[in-house]
């Protein structure tokens, strides 16, 4: 099962993977605001978060890892991305952190989390009992992945066959991709993600992407103007 819902800001996506109800679960990119929503989740469907996985190191994707994290739960970022979590708000811009004190009433603060594991590319990771593969794919960051599996969310409805599912995160979203203006972003290396990494992957892809609906590479590979003109 992947149940999907939107963090309280910047619409970043948050994903909650597992088997199935009242098993352990995975949780990607537990951005501002989720944690009522996480409980409520977790609470509903009898889940145990096991592992935070994170495609990215930036704020709106990583605000919440610390709450989500404790015990044996572990957060995996990628090795290129790691020094974001020791301070990812020191990156942020004031009017970003302004915004965060605005909208919950204080001032934001950033704990690092205990247990952190750093992944790196084509590594084959067993959570919760869903084996996953990490894909790099620098450009909106340094350390920027994507998290593949060979299941679908329950459900779901396409024209297409679809056989896999891919977390994009912040490299591809429906008719788009991740700003590459930001501290650690680079175009050129985007380029190459797009064309080394996203262009190979199966049109039979459902892509879940870290903002914004749900697509497909089919979808993305005749439509998608970052993806014209190049060839894998």
């Amino acid at each position: 099962m992947t149940i999907a819902f939107p963090a309280a800001a910047f619409g970043t996506n948050c994903y909650v993977l597992a088997t199935g109800e009242g098993e352990e679960c995975v949780v990607v990119d537990p951005g501002i605001g989720i944690e009522e929503t996480l409980r409520e989740v977790l609470t509903e469907h009898r889940l145990k978060p096991t592992a935070v996985l994170l495609t990215h190191g930036h704020i709106d994707h990583v605000y919440s890892v610390t709450p989500v994290c404790g015990g044996d739960t572990a957060a995996y970022i990628h090795s290129d991305d790691r020094y974001r979590l020791a301070d990812p708000l020191g990156s942020a811009s004031p009017g970003i952190v302004g915004m965060l004190e605005q909208q919950f009433g204080s001032r934001a603060t950033w704990t690092e989390p205990s247990q952190v594991v750093e992944v790196t590319d084509r590594q084959s990771l067993t959570l919760a009992g869903l084996d996953l593969d990490v894909l790099h794919a620098p450009g909106h960051t340094e350390g920027s992945v994507m998290f593949g599996f060979d299941r679908l969310p329950d459900g779901v409805r396409a024209p297409e066959e679809l056989d896999r599912t891919m977390i994009s995160g912040d490299v591809l979203f429906a008719g788009s991709i991740g700003r590459t203006d930001l501290p650690g972003g680079d175009g050129s290396a985007m380029e190459r993600s797009l064309r080394d990494v996203v262009l190979p992957l199966p049109d039979s892809t459902l892509v879940l992407p870290g903002h914004g609906q749900a697509t497909t590479m089919r979808r993305e590979r005749s439509t998608n103007p970052y993806l014209q003109g190049l060839s894998a």
